[in-house]
């Protein structure tokens, strides 16, 4: 009886160390490992470019502090810098309107963010412009020149809207000499204002070139000439 007894002892004492070891070890295991924490956040694609209506769907990587990386989707945050790029919470990205410049898309979650650029380009193929030549004196009222691209988005090509304007002055003549800014044409379309100011040379024209981007990944150009008649 004893015996029985001593046997009961020992079996409560070996299981109460047992459970001691087993609170220690995961004491311990709290010590020695960490949470593996992200450290950083990469958007996909990191470039695109997108026609008007056209969608593309971002996705955000992490790279984690053991170096592995996935994908991040748990309290994943998307923002657009311009409202001509739409984003849902789910990444998806909607091209609204043509713009000038790159819309930057950013992922956030857990205090880090990544970027991407989405550049909306209209559907393009050919440009023309009127008038094709003006003259003008100086620091008279501005001449607009109407840049009208086809098919469409967008109808007029501005440098608000992703043209590239560019001035090729005369024979002793500077492209100082000769401004132009986005304003309206007389019938209210958009078009670039252009003007002779002081110092542009009478009788030696000015060359108006609009460039834009084709759907193609080409350049669609067109030009007119103004010349300044005196002052």
């Amino acid at each position: 009886m004893a015996s029985g007894m001593f046997s009961g002892e020992r079996l409560a004492i070996i299981a109460a160390f047992a459970v001691l070891l087993v609170a220690a070890f995961g004491a311990g295991c709290n010590g020695f490992f960490t949470d593996n924490t992200l450290q950083s956040i990469a958007i996909q694609p990191s470039t695109v470019s997108l026609q008007v209506n056209d969608q593309q769907q971002f996705s955000a990587w992490g790279t984690y502090q053991d170096g592995s990386r996935s994908r991040v989707t748990s309290d994943l945050v998307w923002s657009s810098s311009d409202p001509s790029v739409s984003i849902t919470s789910g990444g998806l990205a909607t091209a609204v309107t043509v713009t000038s410049s790159a819309v930057t898309i950013t992922g956030s979650a857990q205090g880090y963010s990544g970027t991407g650029t989405v550049n909306v380009i209209g559907n393009v193929t050919s440009m023309t412009v009127s008038p094709t030549t003006a003259s003008m004196t100086e620091n008279a009222t501005a001449t607009p020149f109407t840049f009208t691209g086809t098919p469409s988005p967008p109808t007029y090509i501005t440098v608000d809207n992703g043209g590239t304007l560019t001035i090729t002055p005369g024979t002793g003549s500077s492209t100082t000499d000769f401004t132009c800014s986005v304003g309206t044409d007389a019938k209210g379309n958009p078009a670039e204002l252009c003007q002779a100011v002081t110092g542009a040379s009478a009788g030696s024209p000015y060359t108006i070139t609009m460039s834009y981007p084709t759907p193609s990944g080409g350049t669609t150009t067109v030009s007119a000439t103004a010349t300044v008649t005196g002052p």
